[in-house]
């Protein structure tokens, strides 16, 4: 028998991972702008949707507080889970195609466009499906708690120094594009799904602030805090106190998914001998 077709369900390895990574960095880089704003909305959406099921989670008084973090950081490996395997483009990950650009296979023009395009899409993908959550409802669940827990959250993330911010950031998107780096080892859904799994739940239940899911939270909370159920909550969450989460916290995804797992792996493994 061909040892071939023996080792075709093996994981790729790390050094076929990378070509992997920059040949769908070229691919990613080159799309239409259509595909770009498209697959980044749905992106906004998918990331919502495991925010909102780790709030669902943690506003649960009854639980241990580890607990309710291992078992948040599970759940909101969803919007991941469906950024991968449903399709969508997703700013933290896409901090990955920087390999491609170093690579000479891609323009800075291109890089830049990508970068942007998705990361507004990605926006204005969390806003809507935060308006929607709103009009649902779905903050008054569990007498109130639930908005509560929400609305409590991004407080705190509002009155994070800017420092903090930023270096919470690098270690989100270090794990995010960890996870995203491992999806490209498996050949199956089921292969891509567990490489998921471990390194975002770590990374939510360390607290580490992913700019995505913030875009959901940060517009849902501002809007929770207009309803008379929550009138008696301090109304810390502002555009301005957004603005102040957002933009260190973007500016930390960047450099920890493009800097400290991107470069790295490209210097490692990416670099061809002269």
């Amino acid at each position: 028998m061909n040892i071939s077709s023996q080792t075709n369900f093996d994981a790729f390895s790390p050094a076929a991972i990378a070509e992997r990574v920059e040949q769908v960095g070229v691919l990613k880089a080159n799309m239409s702008l259509r595909q770009l704003v498209m697959l980044g909305l749905l992106a906004g959406a998918f990331i919502g949707f495991g925010a909102l099921a780790n709030n669902l989670v943690l506003s649960d008084p009854l639980t241990s507080i580890a607990a309710t973090r291992i078992l948040g950081g599970v759940v909101f490996s969803l919007g991941l889970m469906l950024v991968v395997v449903a399709g969508a483009e997703l700013f933290t990950g896409n901090n990955l195609v920087v390999m491609a650009y170093v690579d000479g296979r891609i323009s800075f023009r291109l890089l830049l466009r990508n970068w942007i395009v998705v990361l507004l899409s990605n926006l204005m993908g969390a806003i809507f499906l935060a308006w929607l959550v709103w009009m649902s409802g779905h903050g008054e669940l569990l007498s109130g708690k639930v908005g509560e827990r929400l609305i409590a959250t991004a407080q705190s993330k509002c009155l994070l120094s800017a420092d903090r911010a930023f270096f919470s950031g690098i270690l989100c998107n270090v794990l995010v594009c960890l996870a995203v780096w491992m999806t490209f080892a498996g050949r199956t859904v089921i292969d891509k799904l567990i490489a998921i799994l471990l390194p975002i739940t770590v990374f939510v239940a360390a607290g580490f602030e992913h700019s995505i899911a913030n875009m959901f939270i940060l517009p849902l909370a501002w809007m929770l805090q207009q309803d008379p159920l929550f009138l008696n909550t301090s109304n810390v969450v502002s555009l301005s106190g957004m603005a102040h989460n957002l933009l260190p916290v973007i500016a930390g995804n960047l450099v920890g998914g493009g800097i400290f797992v991107g470069l790295v792996y490209y210097l490692v493994y990416g670099r061809k001998p002269k």
